[in-house]
């Protein structure tokens, strides 16, 4: 299972699981599937940003299924 920070392990369609701007403190994961990549660089370290087939945007912490 892979964490999320490089870009080249996600894909639309990919069913992860992200940390919400409002949720960092907590920490708590919402899971979703990717529709956008939002982060342009190949590495971020706190996890590649994207958008979810809902709507919302966050932090790819951990990849579900690949």
């Amino acid at each position: 299972m892979s964490d999320g920070r490089n870009r080249k392990d996600i894909k639309e369609g990919l069913e992860v699981e992200i940390v919400l701007k409002k949720d960092q403190r907590t920490g708590k994961l919402t899971k979703g599937t990717v529709k956008d990549i939002l982060t342009n660089s190949s590495f971020h370290p706190h996890g590649i940003k994207v958008r979810l087939t809902d709507g919302q945007v966050g932090r790819v912490q951990s990849i579900i299924n690949s």
